[in-house]
């Protein structure tokens, strides 16, 4: 049996040393934050707070916070295994004849092996109430100027309200009252459309927030996968075996069987109010804006849930690793529709939306430009405010390799490219207008006659490989 839980990962966790439980009280404003930054930024455990004042509700945070716990928690070292099954689907042909089709069963049935599966209870259904608070739960305040307490890992389900696709995402929600929060899902991402819709039809949307769940499921609520993409579907995908399901009890909505906590309600599109400001990933607080009203109606959880969350900050913290196994995941399907494209980086530091680098497989005058246009055009890398690509011989996770192609190959006049008003992250601080900015483009790769390159290109300085060989050979009589 594989992680069903977040119990299931607890275990598995302090199995492999990656969890320190802490005994002593803690306050869930402000000081359960601060614990868990520091311990970040020191490459520290996850926490397991035991002792929450107030509360009788255990609160586990840096869960996700480096490759080796992302590993633990999603079962594989190699995260291009996701987005390469995604690949293999979208290749796979549809058998014709019976003799074909029985070949095909086993590809067959590991494709719906991923498909969700409906049951009529499950854990999370231990308790249920329409007589919910959010004052029952340990919601931290993590910055002093934060405008409360903020929801900030909880899974925020939807479906289209036309076509039925089930969405997951992960939006921050500023807690007003007992039964109020503000949804802070942004302009461009698929929560905010389906309520959109909603809004023209004069609706609101059934919304409900799950804390907890499969590893899995909490990473692929945070994937920006491609559009039209269940994503219950894909997080059966990454665990190789479709996720249970139950029905909300106070909407008409799906939820993991398996999560801690549901928290049922709607979010009206007309009823707007102001949230913020609140410490955000990108170093900065993020101002006060007008954001859609969340309402709760209904609860569902376990008889001992655990309260998941996180904190964001200047970078690097725990949603740096989930962003860097995106980024693995995603590679394959970024070839699908790029092929020349050999590797992939968004660096943490540029708080992943800001800065990416791509190398390439050059064979044209031009083709650096051209994929740059391409992943802009690509679901929410067209939010990615700079790209930088080189060759193939540069390594994308060495910075150093990166700004020596930069400094080495690119002409700032020749190489750079402006794109003005294009759609930003609403989280961008540089940006003139919230949503609305410029990008820029540096072709770092190796300039050639056909593109004004007219100086014979320099020769690379790189050792023989019979000096290589030798001192190979006696590397070990150095003494060194």
């Amino acid at each position: 049996m594989g992680i069903e839980d977040i119990k299931d990962f607890i275990v598995e966790l302090e199995k492999h040393g990656e969890l320190k439980r802490v005994k002593t009280e803690v306050d869930s404003d402000l000081e359960v934050a601060e614990i868990m930054r520091r311990e970040m930024y020191s490459n520290g455990p996850a926490i397991l707070f035991e002792n929450v004042k107030g509360f009788d509700m255990p609160i586990l945070g840096n869960a996700f916070g480096s490759m080796k716990r992302l590993e633990i928690g999603l079962e594989m070292t190699d995260f291009t295994e996701i987005g390469q099954r995604i690949a293999d689907m979208t290749k796979m042909d549809v058998p014709s004849g019976l003799l074909n089709k029985i070949k095909k069963l086993p590809e067959l049935t590991k494709m719906t092996a991923s498909f969700p599966k409906a049951e009529t209870s499950g854990p999370v259904t231990e308790i249920t109430s329409s007589e919910a608070s959010f004052d029952d739960i340990p919601i931290l305040k993590s910055w002093p100027d934060d405008a409360g307490r903020f929801i900030t890992l909880g899974l925020v389900a939807t479906k289209h309200p036309e076509t039925g696709v089930r969405n997951l995402g992960v939006y921050r929600m500023q807690i007003v009252d007992k039964t109020h929060a503000l949804m802070h899902w942004q302009k461009h991402k698929r929560g905010a459309h389906h309520s959109d819709i909603s809004k023209d039809k004069g609706e609101k949307i059934p919304t409900a927030i799950i804390i907890g769940g499969e590893p899995a499921t909490i990473f692929s609520s945070i994937a920006p996968v491609p559009e039209g993409l269940d994503k219950y579907l894909f997080a059966g995908i990454t665990r190789k075996e479709g996720i249970k399901t139950v029905k909300c009890k106070t909407i008409d909505l799906d939820v993991p069987a398996n999560a801690e906590i549901v928290l049922e309600g709607y979010v009206d599109p007309a009823d707007i109010r102001d949230e913020g400001p609140f410490g955000d990933h990108t170093g900065y607080y993020t101002p006060v804006e007008p954001y859609p009203t969340f309402t709760l109606t209904g609860i569902m959880r376990r008889k001992d849930p655990i309260y998941v969350t996180t904190v964001v900050g200047k970078p690097i913290l725990e949603d740096a690793y989930i962003g860097k196994v995106i980024e693995r995941s995603f590679l394959p399907l970024i070839q699908m529709f790029h092929p020349e494209v050999v590797d992939f980086s968004m660096p943490a530091a540029g708080w992943f939306q800001g800065f990416a680098i791509i190398s390439i497989k050059k064979r044209y005058p031009g083709q650096a430009k051209k994929v740059m246009m391409g992943l802009w055009g690509m679901g929410q890398l067209s939010l990615t405010k700079m790209f930088v690509v080189v060759d193939e011989d540069i390594n994308v996770h060495d910075i150093n390799d990166v700004i020596w192609a930069i400094t080495t190959r690119a002409d700032a006049a020749r190489d750079t490219t402006i794109i003005d008003n294009a759609p930003t992250d609403t989280l961008d601080p540089a940006s003139p207008l919230v949503n609305l900015g410029s990008k820029m483009g540096i072709d770092a790769t190796q300039k050639t006659r056909e593109e004004g390159y007219m100086r014979e290109i320099q020769q690379q300085v790189k050792v023989d490989e019979d000096t290589k060989n030798l001192v190979d050979s006696k590397w070990s009589s150095y003494g060194l």
